[in-house]
C-alpha cells in the first residue's frame, strides 16, 4: 500500500466487510449507576464480565470471516506515546470538563502526564473517579463544595462501544460526527485526534465529511452507505436536517461519486433513535425493516444544487429505493416476522440493526430468534453472536462496528 493512497474505502453497506474499528467494553461501564443511568443513556445495568466475553465472540466472528479489527483504545495509548499529543488531549478534556477550579485542573493534569499513555487511555473513556485522585485539592473553591457529592472529575463513557455513532467512513472520507448529548461529546474529540495522528487514518489523503464542532448534530446510525452514487441518511431524535444537508453538500462537492442522499425522516422517539434501529440492508436489493415504520417515514432526495443541495420530496421508500439503485424490485423483510408483538420485542433486542459482512451475510443477536428466521427464508445468511449483555445499551452488531474499509462490488 503506497503511502499517499487513501486506506479507508466505504462505498456500500454490504460489500465484504475488510477492516473495521470496535471499542472492547471496559470500567466505564461499571460506573454507571441508577442515579445516573438516563444522563449516560442507558436503561439498565449491564454485567461487565459478561459484555466482554459477548463482545470477544462478536470480534472472533468478524475475524473468522477475514476482518482486520481495530481497536479505538489500542489506537488511543499508541498515539499518546507521543508526550506532546498526550499533554494537548489531556488539556482539551480537562476543559471540557467543568472542573471550573483551574488549580484543581493543573493538579489532575500533572496526575495524567506521570502515566503511561495506556493508563491515560483508559482514564479518558473509564473517567476518573473522585477515589481515584487521592493527592487532595490544594486550593478549594466554591464550586468543589458545591460538586461534593458529584462522583466524577472525568465522566466515564460507557455508550463507546456504539463505535458507529461518533464516525462514519463515506468513500475513502471521514465524518467525525456532532453528536446530540453532552455524553458523548468526548468519543468524537478523542476520534478527531486518532484521524489526526494515527497512521491508519492517513489525514492528508482522508477528506474531512463532517466536523465534530459544527452545532447541526449528526450520528453515524443514521448514515447508510447504499452505493457508490448514493447515501441514505436518516433525520431523526439524534440527527438533524441541517447537519444532513452540510454533509450532503460537501459530499456533492467533493466526491466524485456520490450525486444524490435519500433524507430519511423517522419519528423523533428514543425507540428510534437512529435509522439503523429500524431500517438495514442485507443484500444489493433485500432490507430488514420494523414493521409499521414504513408508513410513517417520509423521504426526501438531496441532489446537487447552486448555492444548496436541491431538495425533492419522494412518494415512498420502495420507490426511492429501487430508483436509486436501479434496481426492478427490491425485499423489505419484515423483522419478527412479521408479527406484531414478536417485532416489537425483538426491535427492542435490536432484531434489525444488523451487520451485513458481505453480500446476503449478516450478524445478529442469536436472541432475536423470529427475526433471524425470517432473514434466512429470504435467503440470507445469519452469523449469530450472543448478546444478552451487549444489547442492554440499546443497540446491535451494527451499533458496535465502525467500518473502515469494505471491498467494492
Amino acid at each position: 500500500m503506497s503511502d499517499n493512497k487513501p486506506f479507508l474505502q466505504v462505498r456500500s453497506e454490504i460489500g465484504k466487510l475488510k477492516a473495521v474499528m470496535l471499542h472492547r467494553p471496559g470500567r466505564e461501564l461499571e460506573r454507571i449507576t441508577p442515579q445516573y443511568l438516563h444522563e449516560l443513556l442507558f436503561d439498565d445495568i449491564p454485567w461487565l464480565k459478561k459484555m466482554r466475553k459477548e463482545h470477544d465472540g462478536f470480534a472472533d466472528a468478524l475475524r473468522t470471516n477475514g476482518c482486520t479489527v481495530y481497536y479505538y483504545q489500542e489506537m488511543l495509548e499508541e498515539i499518546m506515546r507521543d508526550d506532546k499529543i498526550k499533554e494537548q488531549l489531556v488539556a482539551e478534556v480537562l476543559e471540557k470538563s467543568n472542573i471550573a477550579n483551574p488549580d484543581l485542573e493543573a493538579q489532575i493534569k500533572e496526575f495524567l502526564m506521570k502515566k503511561a499513555s495506556s493508563e491515560v487511555a483508559e482514564i479518558l473513556i473509564a473517567g476518573l473517579h473522585k477515589k481515584d485522585f487521592q493527592e487532595g485539592i490544594r486550593d478549594k473553591r466554591l464550586v468543589d463544595y458545591i460538586k461534593e457529592e458529584y462522583p466524577f472529575y472525568i465522566n466515564p463513557l460507557p455508550n463507546l462501544y456504539f463505535t458507529r455513532d461518533p464516525g462514519a467512513v463515506i468513500g475513502s472520507g471521514l465524518c467525525i460526527n456532532s453528536m446530540n448529548t453532552f455524553a458523548r461529546e468526548r468519543e468524537t474529540m478523542i476520534l478527531n485526534y486518532i484521524y489526526t495522528y494515527h497512521p491508519t487514518f492517513k489525514k492528508e489523503v482522508t477528506p474531512l465529511w463532517y466536523d465534530y464542532h459544527k452545532k447541526y448534530s449528526l450520528e453515524g446510525g443514521d448514515i447508510l452507505v447504499l452505493g457508490e452514487n448514493v447515501v441514505a441518511i436518516g433525520c431523526s431524535e439524534r440527527t438533524s436536517a441541517r447537519g444532513i444537508e452540510d454533509v450532503a453538500a460537501n459530499l456533492f462537492h467533493h466526491d466524485e461519486k456520490i450525486r444524490q442522499v435519500l433524507a430519511i425522516q423517522i419519528p423523533f422517539t428514543r425507540a428510534y433513535m437512529h435509522l439503523d434501529t429500524v431500517f438495514t440492508m442485507v443484500d444489493h436489493d433485500k432490507f430488514t425493516i420494523y414493521p409499521g415504520v414504513e408508513e410513517k417515514l417520509r423521504v426526501f432526495r438531496l441532489s446537487p444544487g447552486k448555492t444548496h443541495p436541491k431538495v425533492d420530496l419522494l412518494p415512498d421508500l420502495q420507490s426511492a429505493l429501487k430508483e436509486a439503485l436501479n434496481l426492478p424490485a427490491i425485499d423489505l423483510i419484515q423483522s419478527g416476522g412479521g408479527d406484531e408483538v414478536t417485532a416489537a420485542r425483538e426491535q427492542w433486542n435490536d432484531s434489525t440493526n444488523t451487520l451485513a459482512i458481505a453480500p446476503g451475510v449478516v450478524v445478529t443477536y442469536d436472541r432475536n430468534e423470529a427475526s433471524n428466521e425470517t432473514l434466512r427464508q429470504h435467503g440470507v445468511k445469519v452469523i449469530e453472536i450472543e448478546g444478552s449483555e451487549l444489547v442492554r445499551g440499546r443497540g446491535g452488531p451494527r451499533c458496535m462496528s465502525m467500518p473502515l474499509v469494505r471491498e467494492e462490488l
